[in-house]
């Protein structure tokens, strides 16, 4: 494979499993070296299985897991040391992949539920945009995954969609605030992929999504979306930012 991303650092959230999983797998296929994070003691294993995957590759790629919980307000800071003190003090690539959703009607939610999606989803990506901002070298590029929920109106979803909209309103911006600088900002929204968090889905409506999904009436793979993360991530991309771009087969065209 052509190593498009040689020399480059790249920090990727949620990367034990499912989507996060997937782009740093390509990733390192393309020769980055990358910081994995994770959050839960159950996810180790998964994580420095990943590790060894890309070790395999003797491609000049390079991964290190990192706990971390990304609900931790001091959580960003360590997370871009531990880059410096890994792969020196730079980072190219940014991908805010970690996530929270829990099913519940608007009645049904508290306090809690709502710290629970916006600390994660919202707040987690703001403070470690921000606290890798320093370190990024010119060309840099920040990906944010959303979801197609963030232009959605999906019952008893209400906290999770409302979260993927602000990270939407968060890439816009970044980019108009950040291209100065050489660096682009997008989001990908991906429809219905089989992973931990559709678990807390309703199946009756991923069915539906699958049966509304014109590109061969299936769900996506994290295959599909990491494909479409490691294109925003590399040189060949250099004109697009600011976009959301649905990565759901069509389910949603915007």
């Amino acid at each position: 494979m052509e190593q498009t991303l040689q020399g480059k650092v790249a920090i990727v959230t949620g990367a034990s499993r499912g989507i996060g999983a997937g782009v740093a797998l390509e990733l390192a296929r393309r020769g980055a070296k990358i910081l994995l994070t994770y959050t839960s003691t159950s996810s180790q294993k998964g994580v420095e299985a990943l590790v060894e995957q890309i070790r395999s590759f003797d491609n000049n790629s390079a991964a290190i897991p990192y706990q971390a919980d990304l609900r931790d307000i001091d959580s960003p800071g360590r997370i871009v040391a531990a880059s410096g003190v890994a792969f020196g003090q730079h980072v190219d690539i940014l991908v805010n992949n970690a996530g929270y959703q829990k099913t519940m009607s608007l009645a049904d939610s508290s306090v809690k539920d709502y710290e629970d999606h916006f600390d994660v989803n919202v707040r987690a990506v703001i403070l470690l945009t921000k606290a890798v901002l320093p370190q990024m070298r010119s060309s840099g590029r920040i990906i944010n995954i959303s979801s197609i929920g963030a232009r959605g109106g999906y019952e008893n979803q209400s906290l999770y969609c409302s979260s993927k909209a602000a990270i939407e309103g968060l890439t816009r911006c970044w980019a108009a605030e950040l291209g100065p600088a050489g660096h682009t900002v997008n989001a990908v929204n991906p429809g219905p992929v089989p992973t931990d968090l559709l678990t807390g889905v309703p199946s009756e409506l991923v069915e539906l999504q699958k049966n509304s999904t014109p590109m061969e009436h299936r769900m996506g793979t994290t295959d599909d979306i990491a494909q479409i993360v490691v294109f925003l991530a590399e040189e060949r991309s250099r004109w697009v930012t600011g976009q959301a771009i649905s990565a759901s087969g069509g389910y949603s065209m915007f």
